[in-house]
Order: C-alpha cells, then sequence, then structure tokens
C-alpha cells in the first residue's frame, strides 16, 4: 500500500493487520481511540504548560512525567506544532538537568508525531532533531537502554529519513544511527515483543527513504535479525507485519518510479538472498511484493511488475521445495517449530497475495498446513488422549481457544480457496496425493473424535465445544475441497472408473465429518448429487460405498486398543458414529436398485436393523426408510431379491411392533408396512404374517388401555393413541392388500371393532364408510359393501361392553365363561 497522508502512522497500520500484537507502546498502555480523544483541550494545553515551566526554571519538575503521559495519551487526536517540537527538544537536549528514564521514549514519540502530522515541518528543526538524537544516543541511550528507547529512536530516525525535503547528509546519519542501533542493540527487541511494530515501522520509513545509503544494510536488518539465536522470536503477527511493510515500501516504490531501488530491493531478497535470513521472513517478503504489485497500475513499468512477481512467485515455491525435501514428502509439522511457523506464513501469505501460479510442492504445503497446522485436531487428539489416559490430566481449553482465535484460523477459508485453486491446476500425481491425504484426514478425525468424544462428554464439555468448533470449519474446507474435486474428475476427461471411485471416496470422506455438518451448505447438496448420480449407475460403485460401512460388531462394541481402562459402550449414545449411519442410511436407497440381494443381506440388514431401535425418532425413521427403499426395488423376477424380501418381513414386523410404542416412530412403521403389502407377490406368507402380528399387538394395546383406565377405554378418549394409530394402519391396509390376502384382513379387522368400545366402533365404521365410497376398484368394492353391511349390523347388536378374548394360547373348560365368549365369536366369524 503507497504512502497515503502525514498523518498516517505505519506502525498502527501494520498493527491492524497482523491482528496480534496488543496496543502498547514505548511501554505505556495505550488508551482506546474513544478513551483518547475524550481528554480535554484544557488537560493538554495544561500538559504544554507544565513542559514549558519545567524548561524555563531550568530544573526538572517533581512530576515531569505526568504531563508527558498526558500528552501521549492524547496521540490520536494530538498535534505538535514547530513551537511544540522546539519546546520537546529542547528538553531532551537540555544539560541542566537528568530526564527519568521513561521521559525519553515519550519524548521521541511525540516528536515522531509532529515528524508524521505536519504538513510542512521545519526543515531547519528537523535538521536540529538529527542532532540532538546524535548524541542523545550516542550518551544517554548507553546509560539508560531500554527497549521502548530502541524502538522510538529507531521509529524517529526512519521517519525523519522519509521526510523528501531534509537534506541526505542529515538522512544519512538518521540510517547510519538507525542501523548501528539494530546491529548492536537487537536483543532488547527480544526482551519486550511489544515493540517489534515501532521497530519494523522504523526499518519501512528507512527503507522508503529517497537516498540509497544503508539501503542493503537496513534490508539486512529486517530480514536477518529474526535468525540470530538471541534475536526476537519469529511468529505469525511478526511475519504478517513483514509482509504488509513490504507491501507498503514496494508499492510507495513503484508509485516513486524508484527503480534502481526496486532492482536493488530485488536482488537482495528475491534474487539470491543471505544464508542468514530466516525463510519464513523471506516468504513474507514474496508475498508483499505480489500484494504491492496486483495493484499497479500501468504507468509503473509493466516489464519491472511482471520481472518482480516471477521473481517472487519463484521464491515461494523455492522455500516450498526447501521444506518438502528436508521432510521427504508431506510436511509433519508436530515435531519442529520452524517447520510450523513456515507452513503457517506459506499459507497466510497465499491467501493474501492472491492467484499464483500451480506448483507441486506449493500445493504439497498448503495440504500440510490446512490438516496440520490450521485444523490440527490428529495432533490435538492424540494429545487429549495421551494426557487423560496416562495421567489423567486434561489438555488445557485456552490453548484450544488460542488457536480458535488465531488469524490463521480466521483465515481458513481464504487458505482453502488458495488450495482448491492450486488442486485444480496440478498435475495428476500431484491430485492423487492431496486426494489421498484428505480423506485419509477424514478417517482420523471420524476416529479421534468419536474417541474423545466418549470421554469428554461427561468431564469437560467446554473443551469438546471447542474441539468442535475446529472440526466444523474442517468440514467446510473438505466440502469445498470435495467439490472442486467433483467439479474437475467427474466429466468425460476421465474414465467412468474413476469417476466411481472419485465419488465413492467423497461420500465415504463425508460420513465420516457427518457429525460436523450443522448448518445446510450449497456446496454439500451439490457435491452429493452429482457423486450419488454417478454412483447409483453402477453395481461396483454401489457395493464399494455400501461395503465401507462399519460392521456390525464395529457398530456395538468399543474398540480402543490405546486405553488401559474398560469402559461401558452404548452404541446408541455414540453421536459421532450415529451421525456416520445417519449419512449412510440416506444415501444408500439411492443405489439399492443397483445393489445386489446378497450384499444387502450381509452388509445392510444387520445395520438397518440395529439402527430401527435407536431411541433418536430421526435415525429410526430413517432405517425404516432404507427398508421401504428396498422392499420397493427391484423387479418382480429377481427371485433372490423377492425371497429375501419376504424373509425380512418377518423380523422387520417383530422389530418394529417390539418397539412400539415408544422407540419405533409410527409413520416410519406405517411405510415399511404399506410398502410390503405393495411390494409382496400376492398372498405372500410374509403379508399374512404382518397383518396378523398388527392384529396381535392391536389387541394387547387394546387389552392394556381396558385395564389400566377403565374410563377413558370407555369413552375412546385420552391416551389410547398408540391403539388408534395401529388401528388406523390396518383400516389403511384395506385398500393396499391383494385380493388373495383380503378375506383375512377383514375377517381380522372385524373382530378387532368388535370389542371396541361403542365410540371406538363408530370411529371405524365411519373410516370404513369414506374408504368405500371413495373406491373406484370395482374388484373388490362389491365385496367390501356387503362385508361392511354385516359389519355394521353386528355392532349394533353387540353388547354394550364386551369382553376382551384371551390369548390363543389360553385353554379353558367348556364350561368357563370364556368357552361361553368363544361360542360367540364363532357365530360372528361364521355371519362374517
Amino acid at each position: 500500500m503507497a504512502r497515503q497522508a502525514n498523518t498516517f502512522f505505519l506502525e498502527q497500520w501494520l498493527r491492524t493487520n497482523s491482528a496480534g500484537f496488543s496496543q502498547t507502546v514505548s511501554g505505556h498502555s495505550s488508551s482506546s481511540t474513544s478513551a483518547s480523544s475524550s481528554l480535554s483541550a484544557r488537560a493538554i494545553i495544561q500538559a504544554w504548560s507544565e513542559l514549558r515551566d519545567s524548561l524555563q526554571n531550568k530544573s526538572v519538575h517533581p512530576n515531569i512525567l505526568q504531563p508527558l503521559k498526558t500528552l501521549f495519551n492524547s496521540q490520536a487526536s494530538l498535534h505538535v506544532a514547530d513551537p511544540q517540537a522546539k519546546l520537546l527538544l529542547s528538553i531532551l537536549s537540555s544539560q541542566n538537568f537528568d530526564l527519568p528514564s521513561e521521559s525519553h521514549p515519550i519524548l521521541l514519540r511525540l516528536l515522531y508525531i509532529w515528524v508524521r502530522k505536519s504538513v510542512r515541518p521545519s526543515i531547519v528543526l528537523i535538521e536540529s532533531v538529527v542532532d540532538v538524537l546524535s548524541r542523545v544516543f550516542s550518551t544517554e541511550f548507553g546509560l539508560k537502554k531500554t527497549a521502548p528507547f530502541l524502538a522510538e529512536g529507531v521509529l524517529l530516525l526512519g521517519a525523519i529519513s522519509s521526510v523528501p525535503p531534509v537534506s541526505e547528509s542529515s538522512k544519512i546519519v538518521c540510517l547510519e544511527l538507525l542501523c548501528r542501533l539494530l546491529e548492536e542493540d537487537y536483543r532488547l527487541v527480544r526482551s519486550w515483543e511489544e515493540i517489534i511494530p515501532e521497530v519494523l515501522a522504523g526499518i519501512g520509513y528507512a527503507l522508503s527513504s529517497s537516498v540509497d545509503v544503508h539501503f542493503v544494510k537496513v534490508l539486512d536488518s529486517l530480514l536477518g535479525i529474526w535468525g540470530k539465536e538471541d534475536g526476537p522470536s519469529s511468529t505469525v503477527p511478526t511475519a504478517l507485519m513483514i509482509l504488509h511493510l513490504v507491501e507498503w515500501v514496494v508499492s510507495g516504490l513503484l508509485k516513486s518510479h524508484a527503480f534502481k531501488k526496486i532492482q536493488a530491493f530485488s536482488q537482495g531478497t528475491l534474487g539470491t538472498p543471505k544464508p542468514n535470513y530466516a525463510p519464513f521472513a523471506l516468504v513474507m517478503v514474496a508475498a508483499g511484493v505480489l500484494r504491492a504489485t496486483r495493484s499497479a497500475d500501468s504507468s509503473q513499468g509493466l516489464e519491472i511488475v511482471s520481472t518482480l512477481r516471477i521473481s517472487a512467485e519463484n521464491q515461494i515455491v523455492s522455500m516450498a521445495q526447501n521444506l518438502i525435501t528436508k521432510t521427504k514428502g508431506l510436511v509433519n509439522s508436530n515435531s519442529y517449530l520452524t517447520n510450523s511457523l513456515l507452513l503457517q506464513c506459506m499459507s497466510l501469505a497465499l491467501a493474501r497475495s492472491g492467484a499464483v501460479s500451480f506448483s507441486a510442492p506449493v500445493l504439497v504445503c498448503l495440504a500440510s498446513a490446512l490438516l496440520s497446522e490450521i485444523f490440527p485436531l490428529r495432533h490435538l487428539y492424540s494429545r487429549i488422549l495421551q494426557l487423560l489416559h496416562s495421567s489423567g490430566s486434561e489438555l488445557g481449553f485456552n490453548e484450544i481457544k488460542t488457536h480458535l482465535d488465531s488469524v490463521l484460523f480466521k483465515e481458513a477459508g481464504s487458505i482453502t480457496g488458495v488450495f482448491c485453486n492450486q488442486y485444480v491446476s496440478a498435475d495428476e500425481e500431484s491430485k492423487i496425493l492431496v486426494e489421498s491425504c484428505i480423506w485419509e484426514y477424514c478417517r482420523d478425525v471420524y476416529s479421534g473424535h468419536r474417541q474423545v468424544a466418549m470421554v469428554l462428554r461427561s468431564r469437560k464439555d467446554d473443551l469438546l465445544v471447542a474441539l468442535e468448533k475446529i472440526a466444523e470449519s474442517a468440514f467446510l474446507m473438505i466440502v469445498v475441497f470435495a467439490l472442486a474435486v467433483t467439479k474437475h474428475r467427474l466429466t468425460s476427461n476421465f474414465s467412468q472408473e474413476m469417476q466411481r471411485e472419485k465419488s465413492v471416496q467423497i461420500l465415504v470422506s463425508f460420513s465420516c465429518l457427518e457429525y460436523f455438518r450443522r448448518i445446510r451448505l450449497p456446496e454439500y447438496m451439490d457435491t452429493i448429487r452429482r457423486v450419488v448420480a454417478c454412483v447409483q449407475e453402477n453395481e461396483s460403485a454401489c457395493i464399494s460405498f455400501v461395503e465401507s460401512i462399519p460392521s456390525y460388531i464395529d457398530l456395538t462394541t468399543w474398540q480402543d486398543f490405546s486405553s488401559k481402562q474398560k469402559m461401558e459402550y452404548e452404541w446408541s449414545k455414540d453421536e459421532v458414529q450415529t451421525s456416520c449411519i445417519l449419512f449412510y442410511v440416506r444415501v444408500i436407497p439411492t443405489c439399492v436398485e443397483r445393489l445386489p440381494a446378497p450384499v444387502f443381506r450381509r452388509v445392510v440388514t444387520p445395520t438397518m436393523f440395529l439402527y430401527m431401535g435407536h431411541p433418536n425418532e430421526k435415525v429410526a425413521r430413517a432405517s425404516h426408510s432404507m427398508f421401504v427403499a428396498f422392499i420397493s426395488s427391484g423387479k418382480d423376477s429377481d427371485d433372490e431379491r423377492v425371497l429375501l424380501k419376504e424373509q425380512l418381513i418377518f423380523h422387520y414386523m417383530q422389530r418394529s411392533l417390539e418397539g412400539y410404542p415408544g422407540i419405533t416412530p409410527f409413520e416410519g412403521m406405517a411405510s415399511g408396512v404399506a410398502a410390503l403389502v405393495r411390494h409382496l407377490p400376492a398372498g405372500s406368507p410374509a403379508t399374512f404374517y404382518c397383518i396378523n402380528s398388527l392384529v396381535d399387538k392391536t389387541n394387547k394395546l387394546c387389552s392394556d388401555a381396558s385395564t389400566l383406565n377403565a374410563d377413558e377405554w370407555k369413552n375412546w378418549q385420552g391416551g389410547l393413541e398408540p391403539c388408534k394409530k395401529i388401528l388406523e394402519l390396518l383400516l389403511r391396509l384395506i385398500s393396499l392388500v391383494d385380493i388373495q390376502v383380503l378375506p383375512v384382513l377383514m375377517k381380522s379387522l372385524a373382530q378387532v371393532t368388535l370389542q371396541l368400545p361403542k365410540a371406538g366402533q363408530n370411529m371405524v365404521l365411519n373410516e370404513l364408510y369414506a374408504q368405500v365410497a371413495e373406491s373406484d376398484d370395482v374388484t373388490r368394492k362389491p365385496t367390501l359393501v356387503s362385508w361392511l353391511q354385516s359389519l355394521s349390523y353386528l355392532c349394533s347388536q353387540a353388547e354394550s361392553e364386551v369382553v376382551l378374548p384371551k390369548r390363543r394360547d389360553t385353554r379353558e373348560s367348556p364350561a368357563s365363561p370364556g368357552a361361553t365368549e368363544s361360542l360367540k365369536w364363532d357365530k360372528i366369524n361364521a355371519r362374517l
């Protein structure tokens, strides 16, 4: 970014773009803009007055720091004119009294404000400032050497060297002094890293100076200080400030057409950099050049701009290649802090510098950064489990919270975008490599989060919530990448076999991360539609996807060999696993037509029946829907499939009715029953079994209802919903069952109806009247009309209270009341 105006403070802009440094300057807390602006003009005037009094009296005011701090805290709105700058300079250079050590950084800061905010500062006065600074840093600094003193000195010296009207000799003096301070006293920066923005801003001003002297030495300070053992720490916020500092400097050089200095800058940083230059700093320099050149206009030398961009991209590629060579493949940065920092810087550099040409090392580094730095879930899971299993302690929540608040995590979306752009342009070998890494990562996250969730759910909810925030963002990254894969792979340029393979891989990966899908994503739905359409066209692809589902043993047994502690495991409470299976249960119906019956029996059936008993209604209903899909699939000529359907009916009815009411959702069971009576062969024994099972369940529910609450039963009100619903299902089957099964259904339904109280009988008859009246089935309608008339007559003749029949296995003597009741039922059955 070019220098905008004299009121622009470079160090503040660097802080804003780094998002990692607190607003502390010169060892004093800097108040917020609103707080500083609230200081009254009277307080500022009073502060200047006290400083003048101290100078005139030639003695240090007892509280001279107080007026200085007042002015310092007002710097956001403070304007320092030439007379006031002269006053500050007089205090700084006075030999009549000894200033407190804390006053020097503030005096330098106030002079800096004067230099930057004054439209036309007095050149004579600036020259005087240069002379005073030369003396101060030759005498005072050696006695009162502090980090804030150094920072404010570098900042002021750099700012003066960048003022155009200042003489070249004074600028050279400032640059010499600045270089000497950084060469001799750089260790102070390590002791107080909050001053790094001031130091970098001073370097930036120096690089933008109109003189070429010491330009290379200043560059050495910018890039070499971080590689020294006793130098300041290398961090991501520092790296970002270097990036934007270079952007600011290069933009200014391009606008001022300082092509000679640009060439020197390029040779020193992008050509053959010195061995002591920190790699992370070189990456950020290249990114800063890319940012500066992408907004350059045509008047700024297109050839130079193009050369700069090529050199910057080549430097990033070179750094990536060196890292890949050193680690021999995909970068695992958990054990090497330098690798970790370089990966983070490279990903942020590419995210902020815009599109760059494809490079295999860059693509691999981006993949490594995403999987190990931005979404370090595998490392976090491993560490948490290790600590829990060894000593019972837990990973600190603050560490993960810090990562969530980091600029690296917040820019995950931009980094993912750059990664996908690189992937689309990549060669086939690189594509296969990163795809494999991403799909493996999904499986590891599923396994790791499942274990951690089971352990932490009852211990540390906050930690689990923080982990899931990272995982949710990782899910979004996977979705965006998968969409890029589908757009690129599922085209006519690739074989059908490869398209199906990639589609299955995406589906399996999505199933692993389904637990983290908390919002509706168009990209997710688009990807699902495309890969499902590809899979369902081929039998082998369908089989491959279905066989990836966890086995029944894996679903119901907890297997954690890394833990020495035994843990009770309830499969229905494993939410991560449940979400994974729910994904399969929803997708399998889309390809069940292509799925051979033996595969469905062996792989799908155990899971389907297991999850029909899941306490979550959504999960249980989805399992019923998968049963419906299979029953409705295939052709009648497929004997093997028809046989399997009939075999499944018996277990389906048993499984469904034993959980009703309670676990089994009625609508799910109703859809299953409706599907089986529609799609089984006419007169199938399984259909008869289904009706008998429903009738037996209805009798039991009615018997329980009449016994527990006779009043509700008599009035057909209250808590009779389970009984009413299953009775309505029997009534619905009247129009669905085949003509061979219809007589048995009518007989069973009549027997059930005659047991009901009068209100219940009327409800059944009204429903039957409506069905028969609306029916267009000329085959069964005459039979139904006759049967309904008989049933209506019997209901009108029935006793007001009918004793429910005993269960079929009850044996009574002919003389007992139960035997008499059985004779009545025989007469009724004969009339029906």
